[in-house]
């Protein structure tokens, strides 16, 4: 009979997520993890498989906490454009260490994209979803009238995500006041 597990899975996860947010997968060593969680690298091995193993976890953790985020923002009441804002202003208005830190899927697709399809995968997940649910609202203020119909919320919905995904970038190395500036040019385009 093997020992009892001294440590909860979920919580190794979470803390793995948070040292993949800070450090990347590359920089991120074996040793690091098992410090970070607090076992021993055997315990890390038995419980998880890899290193990578571990990562996919974190990562899908980090997709469905993010997506939940943003989508449960725009559910909020509202107009459309209110909730467009205050999905783009969870951006600036985060806390400042994890502000600097960026997306965790933005971090990841320029680390890894092109080189490993699973996280390529992964991240696209998100990105699809959280474009799903920006067009969602944009066809909810068009069919109010608050959104000019005319315009295709298919497109819309993609230069909102990628604003949204370059001001993850930017959040990294810049004050909240250009956040909020680039939401209103990007809410002023719809």
């Amino acid at each position: 009979m093997g020992r009892p597990r001294q440590f909860d899975p979920d919580a190794a996860i979470d803390s793995a997520m948070d040292l993949f947010w800070r450090k990347g997968f590359t920089d991120t060593t074996p040793q690091d993890l098992a410090a970070e969680l607090g076992i021993g690298k055997g315990s890390l091995y038995n419980t998880f498989a890899s290193k990578r193993a571990l990562f996919d976890l974190a990562l899908r953790r980090y997709v469905d906490l993010r997506a939940a985020g943003v989508t449960a923002t725009l559910d909020q009441p509202g107009t459309a454009r209110e909730r467009l804002r205050a999905a783009l202003r969870r951006l600036a208005d985060a806390d400042a260490t994890l502000t600097s830190r960026g997306c965790l899927a933005v971090n990841t697709a320029v680390e890894l994209a092109g080189t490993d399809e699973d996280a390529t995968r992964t991240v696209r997940q998100l990105f699809d979803r959280l474009e799903g649910a920006f067009r969602t609202v944009i066809e909810e203020g068009q069919a109010s009238g608050e959104i000019a119909a005319g315009r295709d919320p298919g497109q819309l919905a993609a230069l909102v995500l990628t604003s949204f995904l370059g001001m993850s970038v930017l959040a990294k190395t810049t004050d909240a006041d250009r956040i909020r500036h680039t939401i209103d040019a990007v809410l002023a385009t719809l």
